[in-house]
């Protein structure tokens, strides 16, 4: 550990106790980061979902392991000067064993917090049992109990075909107990529940925007007692979007209208320098 990751971690920390919700942009390449840093996000996420889109692949799961989902969160914390936490999976593993390994190598590369979930991979059990989910997280923060990172545990009940809001409840007090810093239950569809979720527990919660039609504002979630928003890859999807239309008008049409919306080439220049 050195004195600058304990200024960001402490930094991090912080802002999980500010009277409103803080926006965590996601970023999925170095390049995205450093975009993000000039906007004045004051901390910064992995996307495990936008670096599979860079790699040509649909999400993480088929094909990017630990070590690659930690080299690009390495690339992302050294190009800008603001904290940065990882997505970090289910751990890349079932044990809590594995799971301490991947937070051990991403407190190495300075890392602010990162998260783990209790989604198992598996289609016919999508999510791990009760007890091991939280004997999972109950392993990381022991092991970081002593170290500068911010701990997300994550139910992923409503991702994975089980919109079971009692048991998700349940999952997040109990990764609470486990003694997780923030809590976060992605999916959550309604403001009414994310609220009750807020009311439940004592930690900060994390929400993401971008997943399904839901598009709550800054103010209506901080309103109902969220911490933190994150944008997961829906900021990727919105580039290839973005990319998609601009190819097709030129594959379709032949025409370079798309050039009167890009980022300036000085504006560009400007903000990676």
């Amino acid at each position: 550990m050195n004195q600058h990751q304990r200024n960001q971690y402490d930094t991090f920390k912080a802002m999980h106790s500010r009277p409103d919700a803080f926006v965590m942009a996601n970023a999925w390449d170095a390049g995205s980061a450093k975009l993000l840093e000039t906007l004045g996000f004051a901390a910064l996420a992995t996307t495990s979902a936008g670096l599979a889109f860079s790699t040509g692949k649909r999400d993480s799961a088929n094909g990017l392991g630990r070590e690659a989902i930690l080299k690009n969160a390495a690339d992302i914390v050294n190009a800008v000067n603001l904290p940065v936490s990882a997505d970090l999976e289910n751990g890349f593993g079932k044990s809590p064993e594995d799971c301490i390994q991947t937070v051990q190598e991403a407190c190495e590369i300075n890392l602010a917090g990162g998260s783990i979930e209790d989604a198992s991979g598996e289609p016919a059990n999508p999510i791990f049992d009760f007890s091991l989910a939280v004997e999972r997280i109950s392993a990381v923060c022991e092991m970081t109990a002593k170290r500068p990172f911010l701990v997300t545990a994550r139910a992923e009940n409503f991702l994975h075909g089980r919109p079971d809001l009692d048991d998700t409840i349940l999952r997040l007090q109990a990764f609470e107990r486990a003694g997780a810093d923030v809590l976060y239950a992605p999916g959550l569809k309604t403001i009414e529940d994310i609220k009750l979720v807020c009311d439940s527990v004592s930690k900060p919660v994390n929400v993401v925007m971008g997943l399904g039609s839901s598009t709550f504002s800054v103010n209506q979630l901080s309103a109902a007692g969220v911490s933190r928003i994150s944008v997961g890859g829906s900021f990727a999807r919105a580039a290839l979007g973005e990319l998609m239309r601009a190819a097709t008008e030129v594959a379709d049409k032949g025409t370079f209208t798309y050039l009167n919306h890009v980022l300036p080439d000085p504006e560009t220049t400007g903000r990676f320098g």
